[in-house]
């Protein structure tokens, strides 16, 4: 049973090996994002409404930063644009400390995020590179493997020396770490050049243009809600376990790093069971987003140990949902277009953290939690009957493809 658990990770080249490591020492040391809603409250007394409006920065920030990210990795490429973010989200994690008014937070986050998150579409854009077609889902699943083994350390470290030593030298540790992660990849990983110009084929953008895939744009609206409900844990959950049931940060880790670990042990596996069984992405996806709808109803239960309950669900729905979706996401995109497709992709969960975390402190400043989770669990429910949608309009665009096909076939046998 160890030995096929092993054997999800063979035949990766060098260069995703990397790519996995340098994202693990990244996610382990990004200690201090789970607790920037609770440091923003605790540390710099910083009302709800104050910390949703830094989130919405934060989410306009990752917004500039993955479109800049889509526009120069088709211009000077992925790899020059993943050594500039993680360098320099490193120097600004340093400085972060040091700001502590509303006004000033508000644009450090806005930078912080412009630059860190221009790392992620770039990522992405280079798994077409350094892997074949039929590998790049279980590549990109490696690299979350590795996201989640950080989540899983990251987070209970990071609970644990807030107690000891206070929050000041999380920011060091991430700081250290996007250094340490960039040095690491530019010495071992190589940027890789053709060694002749390819002659390209321009496709021609009022023909191709992504305002015009509407199955893309519909899988957008289903992304973002999946990442409304994901970013919860990171902003509301923490403060709802500390408010409500008097949880130490510490505590706190715990149950994220239980997150991370269920994701590490159990993703990979689940990807690659369902490619042999060559099950549609979008079910997956569908029966994802019902687990976590699911996880939100249950925290209306007043029990402490439904926390761990609700944990376990939302692990099992994000391996069903993230996975897939950037599967989807990247087939419907156009050769040398990828890095635009996936730069707007990566803008629907920036978009979703805008508005999860702005909407959800308002309602729990206004209504309670309780009316917050109920919201979560309606909106993820809207989203599954979006991926009914989206399955008949994906079936449909398939028949009216095989009977041009059909058709064209026809016609030059005339």
């Amino acid at each position: 049973m160890f030995k096929n658990y092993l054997d999800n990770y063979k035949n990766f080249p060098k260069e995703i090996w990397i790519l996995t490591l340098i994202t693990f020492i990244n996610r382990a040391g990004t200690m201090v994002i789970p607790f920037l809603s609770k440091y923003m409250k605790e540390n710099l007394h910083f009302t709800y409404n104050q910390i949703g409006w830094v989130m919405v920065f934060f989410g306009i920030g990752s917004m500039i930063g993955t479109w800049l990210s889509g526009k120069l990795s088709d211009l000077i490429g992925f790899y020059k644009v993943m050594l500039f973010s993680l360098f320099a989200s490193g120097i600004v994690f340093f400085m972060l400390q040091y700001i502590t008014t509303f006004e000033a937070f508000c644009a450090a986050i806005l930078i912080l995020t412009s630059i860190a998150d221009m790392f992620r579409p770039a990522m992405l854009v280079s798994l077409n590179t350094y892997t074949k077609k039929e590998n790049r889902i279980q590549a990109l699943t490696l690299v979350r493997a590795a996201v989640n083994l950080g989540f899983l350390f990251g987070p209970a470290l990071g609970g644990l020396l807030i107690m000891q030593v206070g929050y000041q030298y999380l920011f060091y540790v991430d700081g250290s770490t996007c250094i340490l992660a960039i040095l690491v990849f530019a010495i071992f990983v190589k940027e890789k050049k053709l060694p002749f110009k390819l002659k390209k084929h321009i496709i021609p953008e009022e023909k191709y243009t992504i305002i015009r895939d509407k199955p893309f744009l519909l899988h957008l609206g289903i992304s973002m809600i999946t990442g409304i409900l994901f970013f919860q844990i990171f902003t509301t959950l923490p403060l709802y376990h500390k408010e409500q049931f008097l949880l130490s940060e510490f505590d706190s880790g715990l149950l994220l790093s239980m997150n991370g670990l269920l994701i590490l042990l159990f993703e990979l596996p689940i990807v690659n069971h369902m490619k042999r069984n060559k099950t549609d992405n979008i079910k997956i996806i569908l029966l994802g987003l019902s687990l976590m709808s699911v996880s939100y109803f249950l925290l209306l239960i007043p029990w402490s140990g439904i926390l761990i309950v609700m944990m376990l669900l939302m692990a099992f729905g994000v391996m069903f949902t993230f996975p897939f979706a950037n599967s989807f996401a990247m087939s419907r995109a156009y050769k040398s277009q990828e890095g635009k497709y996936m730069a707007v992709f990566t803008i629907s969960y920036s978009i979703a953290h805008i508005l999860s975390t702005k909407t959800s402190m308002a309602i729990i400043q206004h209504y309670g939690y309780n009316s917050n989770w109920i919201f979560m669990g309606v909106l993820g429910s809207f989203g599954v009957l979006l991926c009914f949608t989206l399955q008949k309009m994906v079936k449909k665009e398939k028949i009216a493809t095989k009977k041009k096909i059909i058709n064209s076939l026809f016609k030059s046998n005339i």
